[in-house]
């Protein structure tokens, strides 16, 4: 089976069936020598010819701070973006279409026994520091993450990963993965083995288009990236420069847009919206994962009571929440899923406003009075914390309101409490979007639910017999060949983990980016948190815009 690449033209076409140009186009981009350089004829990657309309700087905005550009283990939403221009994986998920493509892998995994299977690597491939890609640097990549807190569980199914030669990765499965092996390979972006800790947290080195040149992650800062000149993928960099400012502040990051500072923002603020459309920038909203989630301290009274959790759930009036907060853009949680994902299961309890169960529940728990703090991000939930003290105290509970910054919030309890101790935090309220990995249950549930920092420490849940139960259902549907049974065993998981609710969302996001149309050629917002600009073209800006 011979790899296509996808075709330079906008997503929309793409997914609405103009896949078909990309059957006539041949992966591996501009053709090199074998010292990795551009073929004699061919301008250098990003080269912005005279008079070709091209800009020479894609600009945008993210509204995150801090995180680490590492690699292993990646959770910071601002380096899970920017790694998606950096690195390559084996297969690369399309965030438009949740189907796996190809990446470093010349062909989809060829199975050699029940648990066994080979991965084919693509020739000549380099990383943007002109060393050769092998297949060992394919293996670390691997082993690091398997061994990491954020993508074991993820990974768990791998039982090794190894050199069958010089071109060839061997994985023996400790169970099968079906149709959902590719998709998890993906998770894992690949990088030179001989860096060393330190060169992997401050000047990371892939085999994407892009390599980073700055990293500035402070409030204010930038993440400067130049074009690979070793990359041979399908999606090159279609100018000289990209950059990515981090502003947080929601009207410095419109006005940077509407300034003409930057083609694209994320988390356009729905306040600004008349602001955004009278520069003559598009908004547009899509349906996504992206979720404010409520996490409770499970080993700490009374919160290691279900009761008290479903209490401070059911005290909530999610709609009048998302028509303040979101100007409606956004769905109340049925479920874990929101209902336009694959595997929705309605959970068999749902969250529905009702203050007179809330106050019940607090009874029937022993609870007459509850003061409880509630840690939050510095960024849009603030405003959304102090509505839900608002709605607690409806029913008799004070809720304090303490905002960290992203870097803080989760620092001090991230790491499993010894015996009889408790982590120092009630409740969190945080925004998360694991549904940049992926969209399939087994991933979403695995990720804030698995065996891993979200339920040994964090909501530290995982000394629950509900957890041990969740774990094997889990288990029991990721090696099930029946796709009903595994939807049966999914559903489940959906009603154990909304009757629990250890961490669980408040309501789904629909993804706001506002750009300039006509100044982003082939550009496409996608619903999962972060910006993707592969096969975008920035343009110079004309007297029709």
């Amino acid at each position: 089976m011979q790899p296509t690449a996808r075709p330079s033209l906008s997503r929309r076409a793409f997914v609405a069936g103009s896949a078909a140009i990309a059957a006539t186009l041949a992966l591996g981009g501009c053709a090199r020598d074998e010292a990795g350089s551009v073929a004699s004829g061919e301008p250098e990657p990003g080269a912005t010819p005279p008079d070709s309309g091209v800009a020479a700087a894609l600009t945008a905005v993210l509204p995150y701070e801090g995180g680490s550009c590492n690699p292993v283990g990646a959770s910071s939403a601002l380096f899970i973006a920017a790694g998606w221009h950096v690195y390559e994986g084996l297969y690369e998920l399309d965030l438009h279409t949740y189907r796996p493509e190809l990446g470093l892998a010349a062909d989809i995994p060829m199975q050699v026994s029940e648990l066994e299977y080979e991965v084919t690597l693509r020739d000549n491939l380099r990383f943007s520091d002109g060393s050769v890609l092998t297949v060992e640097d394919v293996c670390n990549a691997f082993r690091l993450n398997m061994e990491s807190d954020t993508y074991g569980t993820l990974l768990s199914f791998i039982q090794t990963v190894a050199a069958k030669d010089e071109q060839t990765v061997r994985f023996t499965l400790s169970s099968p993965m079906g149709s959902l092996l590719r998709e998890r390979l993906s998770l894992v972006r690949v990088f030179p083995a001989h860096l060393t800790p330190e060169e992997l947290e401050t000047a990371p080195v892939g085999s994407g288009p892009w390599r980073y040149e700055t990293i500035d992650l402070v409030e204010g800062g930038r993440i400067t990236f130049t074009p690979n000149p070793y990359y041979a993928g399908a999606l090159p960099a279609t100018c000289e420069r990209m950059e990515w400012s981090v502003i947080l502040d929601d009207e410095k990051r419109t006005a940077a847009l509407t300034e003409k500072r930057a083609l694209c923002i994320e988390a356009a603020p729905e306040v600004l919206t008349d602001q955004i459309t009278a520069a003559g920038a598009t908004i547009e909203y899509i349906p996504g994962f992206a979720a404010p989630f409520l996490m409770f301290n499970c080993l700490k009274a009374p919160f290691d009571d279900v009761r008290v959790r479903q209490a401070l759930l059911y005290a909530l009036d999610v709609d009048s929440l998302i028509a303040q907060i979101t100007a409606g853009h956004a769905r109340a949680c049925t479920s874990l899923l929101p209902d336009y994902f694959r595997g929705y299961h309605r959970a068999s309890t749902v969250y529905s406003y009702d203050k007179e169960k809330a106050r019940a529940l607090l009874t029937d728990a022993g609870v007459e009075e509850l003061a409880l703090t509630l840690r939050c991000n510095d960024n849009w939930v603030i405003e959304l914390a102090a509505a839900l003290a608002e709605d607690w105290a409806a029913i008799g509970v004070t809720a304090e309101v303490v905002p960290y910054d992203t870097a803080e919030l989760f620092a001090d309890i991230s790491t499993a409490p010894e015996a009889d101790a408790v982590l120092p935090f009630d409740v969190v309220l945080s925004p998360g979007d694991p549904s940049c990995f992926g969209n399939d249950p087994d991933l979403l549930i695995n990720w804030w639910y698995g065996d891993n920092v979200w339920t040994r420490a964090r909501s530290c849940w995982a000394a629950s017999t509900p957890f041990a139960t969740l774990t094997q259902l889990v288990q029991d549907a990721r090696v099930t060949t029946d796709e009903a049974e595994q939807q049966e065993l999914w559903n489940q998981c959906f009603d154990l983990i909304a009757a629990e609710a250890p961490l669980y969302p408040l309501f789904h996001r629909e993804t706001a980016t506002a750009y300039y149309e006509a100044q982003l050629d082939g550009y496409d917002p996608i619903s999962a948190t972060g910006l993707l600009f592969l096969g975008t073209t920035p343009m110079k800006e004309t007297d029709t815009l």
